[in-house]
């Protein structure tokens, strides 16, 4: 039925402005306004940003994965921008936060982290 539909995605934040210049700025995602929040534009794809204000309940899970060729080099460039690798018990994680999960054969190679609203984000080497 909506198999040739287009898709948008989206997520709120508590602070608009924080995020914007977390995502425009500190990751380099080219952003556009929109009426309420604004869009970030990755490869054709893109994700609405929306404001919660003092409802905004961080998300849990991964609400946005950022597909890069090389997790190691992805990974320093967040830790050179200050941007903490999350951990969480039970995931194999290597020294620097990576899940190896090519080698394990369960999935891409990833990273977790948050951006200032709270939400879970990754890098992620398929």
């Amino acid at each position: 039925m909506f198999g040739k539909c287009k898709a948008l995605s989206s997520f709120s934040v508590d602070d608009i402005d924080a995020a914007r210049t977390f995502y425009e700025e500190t990751l380099g995602i080219p952003t556009t306004d929109e009426a309420v929040g604004f869009k970030l534009h990755l490869s054709g794809t893109e994700i609405f940003i929306y404001p919660e204000g003092s409802g905004h309940q961080p998300a849990s899970y991964y609400v946005l994965s950022i597909l890069v060729d090389n997790i190691d080099k992805a990974v320093a460039e967040l830790n050179q921008k200050h941007i903490k690798i999350e951990s969480f018990e039970g995931l194999p994680q290597d020294k620097s936060g990576i899940v190896r999960g090519k080698a394990r054969g369960m999935g891409p190679d990833l990273a977790l982290f948050r951006d200032p609203a709270g939400n879970l984000l990754t890098v992620a080497e398929m």
